[in-house]
């Protein structure tokens, strides 16, 4: 009967144990899932950015004479270059990146006004440093140094409650950031800037009132922005009457909505476009949707946006999975990073906002960019691994100062030798009770 006993119990006990392992092997599972679904993801959009560079620059280049695999070739090396970034960012521990907030920031802001000083100028803007063969854009770091330093400070202390609160610091290092980033000038990365400000405000607690005020402020200021500078007033009027100036002002757009029309529902073939040749400006890389609703028409252009809500999916996913203060808000930070360009590139291509010189994310040309948002989805990556357990703080009584050590996790030996301690202990204390009976 004891015997009988005993494997009851034991049968008891798996019983017990087997929802809490259920859960922990669905949690590990779903884990897996969002990190191979943001892999594949991302894999995918930049090999299909690869060939679509390559279809938006190869025709004009042989019309031109020049090498029509010239930017293909650069685009290559940076994403091999960022891939490798991905993967060490995968394996370097994320909380890490803690401690290096404020240095990326300052560094950051350095390299934000030296470009203002030393940077070339091209097409009226100074936003590159030319580092022999390699051109690199400091916004795109700064976008990614700001991401770490929110989640940084937002891990640390209260979520803003009030506009004073969002002001110090968030806000006064924001309005730095974008003031310098108007100056070279590159309104569509401040913009790009405060979007992912919003969504970290957001996912850390900031009342939505408070948000709605700041966003007011800050559309406030941007609309005088745009008053003052001739060609950013030109811009938002052509956006709200294209054809009014379709050779002027609006020329841009119209090709754009002309290149979109033209793709219907298949588009017309992968490199048979002809908007890429002469006609539409920067198909390679603000108008890369256009070029691809005209080669692979309406089912082209709803893949890519079908891709961008997976990434997003994923990577909202993972932030809320994830136990680490630090480790949430900074996945939120770099999922609205690519996710929120993306819609404001989306958007501006079909007319639907003003344009912004945003990107498009992993598939337009720009080495800078497309290496930056590797290495944050890496760093996604890494989230997704290591903020399934919390950081905890347990109190050690066997220390004479009182502090705390650092939770660990018992190993399955320890504590079935603890169980079985207390089995004996229990079958003991039951004998004893029935010799007194």
């Amino acid at each position: 009967m004891a015997r009988l006993g005993m494997s009851l119990g034991g049968v008891s006990r798996r019983e017990r144990r087997t929802p809490l392992a259920f859960r922990e092997s669905g949690r590990m599972r779903r884990r897996e899932l969002d990190s191979r679904l943001l892999i594949l993801v991302t894999l995918a959009l930049v090999a299909f950015g690869l060939v679509m560079v390559y279809s938006a620059t190869s025709a004009a280049a042989a019309v031109g004479g020049k090498d029509p695999s010239y930017y293909l070739k650069r685009q290559g090396i940076y994403a091999a270059l960022g891939i490798v970034l991905m993967v060490m960012a995968q394996r370097w521990d994320y909380r890490r990146l803690r401690a290096l907030a404020p240095p990326l920031v300052l560094g950051s802001l350095v390299l934000l006004v030296a470009v203002l000083v030393i940077g070339p100028a091209i097409n009226g803007a100074r936003r590159w440093i030319s580092l022999g063969p390699a051109v690199f854009q400091p916004s795109e770091l700064a976008k990614l140094a700001v991401a770490i330093w929110a989640a940084a400070y937002l891990s640390r202390n209260p979520a803003p409650r009030d506009l004073r609160e969002l002001w110090r610091p968030i806000g006064a290092l924001a309005s730095v950031f974008c003031v310098l980033l108007i100056l070279e000038p590159d309104m569509g990365t401040a913009i790009a800037l405060l979007v992912m400000l919003i969504g970290m405000l957001l996912v850390a607690g900031t009342p939505t009132r408070t948000l709605a005020a700041g966003v007011s402020i800050a559309a406030a200021l941007g609309t005088v922005a745009i008053y003052l500078e001739p060609y950013r007033r030109a811009r938002f009027f052509a956006f709200l009457h294209p054809w009014k100036d379709a050779q002027g002002t609006g020329f841009q757009i119209v090709q754009a909505m002309i290149g979109m029309g033209s793709g219907h529902f298949f588009g017309v073939g992968l490199g048979q476009g002809v908007q890429k040749i002469f006609y539409l400006p920067e198909a390679h890389t603000d108008m890369m949707l256009a070029n691809i609703g005209e080669e692979l028409g309406l089912v082209g252009v709803a893949a890519v946006i079908g891709a961008y809500a997976l990434f997003a999916y994923a990577g909202l996913d993972i932030a809320t999975r994830c136990k680490d203060p630090f480790g949430k808000r900074l996945a939120t930070g770099l999922t609205v990073l690519v996710c929120g360009q993306a819609a404001i590139n989306i958007l501006a291509v079909m007319g639907s906002a003003p344009l912004t010189g945003i990107p498009l994310p992993f598939l337009s040309y720009g080495g800078s960019s497309l290496v930056v948002l590797l290495a944050g989805v890496g760093i996604l990556l890494n989230i997704a691994h290591r903020g399934g357990a919390a950081a905890a703080s347990v109190p050690d009584r066997s220390r004479g100062n009182g502090r705390s050590r650092a939770a660990v996790a018992r190993s399955r030996g320890s504590a079935d030798r603890a169980r079985r301690a207390r089995d004996v202990r229990r079958v003991a204390g039951s004998r004893r009770s029935a010799a007194r009976s």
